[in-house]
């Protein structure tokens, strides 16, 4: 019951996430889907993560240079999510109001991704690496 209550939260949080992006886009005062770009980071951000948790074994407690490699990229795949918002709207390619809503979507989406490495991410009967 537990698992069904956190896959059920995540996907809540994501489309809460992908209701802020497309308001900072679609609202008839912003009409611009430059921002529609952040979803890319989306898909890219888990990506090296996943890999790093493949190769890696999770035995020893010591950390190594791939895992932090991959927690490194990840790092700068989802500051260059909160920042291309930011470039666009300094260039006026969008509105500040936009570029609120889509940093307000950046923040829900991130978080909805690392609830899911927490929920899914451990090593037990039922898990995201069976997948």
């Amino acid at each position: 019951f537990v698992l069904v209550v956190a896959l059920i939260s995540l996907s809540f949080g994501g489309a809460v996430g992908l209701m802020f992006l497309m308001l900072g886009c679609a609202l008839p005062q912003y009409n611009q889907y430059w921002p529609l770009f952040v979803l890319f980071f989306y898909i890219l951000s888990p990506i090296p993560y996943c890999i790093a948790r493949r190769l890696v074994d999770d035995t020893d407690a010591a950390s190594n240079a791939c895992k932090e490699l991959a927690i490194f990229l990840t790092t700068g795949i989802v500051v260059s999510a909160f920042g291309l918002p930011i470039v666009f709207a300094r260039a006026e390619l969008i509105y500040w109001g936009a570029c609120a809503l889509v940093l307000t979507g950046n923040t829900v989406i991130f978080a909805t991704i690392l609830g899911f490495f927490l929920v899914f991410g451990s090593n037990d009967d039922f898990s995201w690496q069976q997948w």
